[in-house]
């Protein structure tokens, strides 16, 4: 029998502390998966949150170049004067109290092959897998006339804070007789309804405010739009005369517009406007095109099982840069793809179950105070494309009770998303 072997209790403890930190040495602990989400808006700041999903399996870092977001979805109702400003900006310290990593810096390169995210400041942010949400761009040459800086004069009040409010202080120093000319963009853009709820509630402010007159008409690229009937029928019963819609058998295609004359020409007519809002067509943010990650639609093809883009496996893309199918391009949207991309990389990265990904979409929009309407469907995955089931709209014959309920339920839809998002 062989003799036992002893240890001194100084050999044992020597041995207990040797071993303590050859597990907590770097080198031999295993390193947790890298996950860099690239935007902070409705759908990077749901994944970044729903990636940690309260524990520290994944280290996940949220890039985004503003300290603060400004919802597009409700700014209509700020133009309309029924909102503040303020409410439609928030910051990140929620994101961050869950022990998200922020970097406030814009992105200059993503390097695939080297699966680095590269800012401006020189930081080169190394990643195991990426999540791409940059949002939407426009095609500024697509009307003949604007650019970017054009936009300074003729808003377009579709992404940033800023021009948000230059559309607003545009709209409030109209006076009697004031014409207002929107330039709707084809499809697919961001948030179908918005420009029909915008013209409501431009016209809702200049009726509030007493000014007579004035009239705004709608250049529109399609020869349809989202429940086109329930909104000419609330222009019809709120503003009388004030909006105008023209599809292109009507205007014939905008052929130019001039911010100093502040004119809009079509095939049949000029229009002398007081406010041009251009809204132009749309395309993949930048950031993505640049990244080889968009296809010759402008936007960035993705499979709809997982979200990941079909042009580099190794990353998701998610949000209005998207295509995939049938799933409008909305904060809602954004919001479903980006819990549905966190659940499938959580899954990928730490083997945790995976469930199908299935996806909804509401939409509400206001024609008046204590009158909106509403659409939306449920989506789900069909041979890699989002598919459309179950649609539902608003009917004309609703009562006004309803149109007010609708209303209300739009106010607190806004509250659950912006929580859910930042909180």
């Amino acid at each position: 029998m062989p003799k036992p072997i002893l240890i001194s209790r100084r050999d044992a403890i020597r041995g207990a502390a040797a071993a303590a930190a050859l597990l907590a040495c770097p080198a031999i602990a295993k390193a947790r998966p890298k996950v860099v989400v690239l935007g902070g808006g409705a759908g990077g700041a749901t994944a970044a949150k729903y990636l940690r999903h309260g524990d520290d399996a994944v280290e996940v870092t949220l890039v985004e170049a503003n300290r603060s977001y400004v919802t597009p979805f409700t700014s209509n109702l700020y133009l309309g004067g029924l909102k503040p400003f303020e409410t439609l900006s928030y910051g990140y310290e929620g994101i961050a109290a869950r022990g998200v990593g922020m970097v406030f810096d814009s992105v200059t390169a993503i390097d695939r092959d080297a699966r680095q995210v590269l800012t401006a400041s020189g930081a080169r942010l190394s990643y195991d897998r990426l999540v791409l949400s940059p949002g939407i761009d426009f095609r500024w040459d697509a009307v003949p006339g604007y650019s970017e800086t054009a936009a300074e004069t003729m808003p377009h009040g579709y992404r940033g804070g800023a021009q948000f409010k230059l559309l607003k202080s545009k709209l409030d120093a109209l006076g009697d007789g004031a014409l207002i000319v929107i330039i709707a963009p084809p499809n697919p853009y961001r948030c179908p309804p918005a420009p029909y709820e915008r013209a409501s509630m431009m016209a809702y402010a200049l009726k509030t405010r007493g000014v007579k007159d004035a009239r705004i008409v709608i250049l529109d690229a399609k020869d349809h739009f989202a429940m086109q009937t329930l909104f000419i029928d609330g222009w019809e019963r709120h503003y009388p005369g004030m909006i105008e819609w023209q599809d292109p058998t009507i205007h014939g295609g905008i052929k130019a517009v001039d911010p100093k004359a502040m004119t809009v020409t079509t095939d049949f007519e000029t229009h002398k406007a007081a406010l041009v809002n251009v809204i132009p067509p749309q395309i993949a943010g930048k950031l993505a095109r640049d990244a080889g990650l968009a296809d010759a639609s402008g936007f960035c093809p993705v499979n709809a099982e997982t979200m990941t883009s079909l042009l580099d496996p190794s990353i998701q893309v998610i949000g209005d840069s998207a295509t995939g199918g049938e799933f409008p391009k909305s904060g809602f949207a954004a919001n479903n793809e980006a819990k549905g991309a966190a659940m499938i990389l959580r899954a990928e990265l730490l083997g945790e179950r995976r469930m199908p990904i299935r996806f909804t979409n509401h939409c509400w929009s206001d024609i008046a105070p204590d009158d909106a309407i509403k659409n939306g469907a449920r989506y789900a995955p069909q041979n890699g494309r989002i598919v459309a089931s179950d649609p539902y709209t608003s009917q004309l014959d609703e009562s006004a009770e309803l149109r007010a309920k609708q209303a209300r339920e739009a106010a607190g839809w806004y509250i659950g998303m912006t929580t859910d998002i930042f909180g």
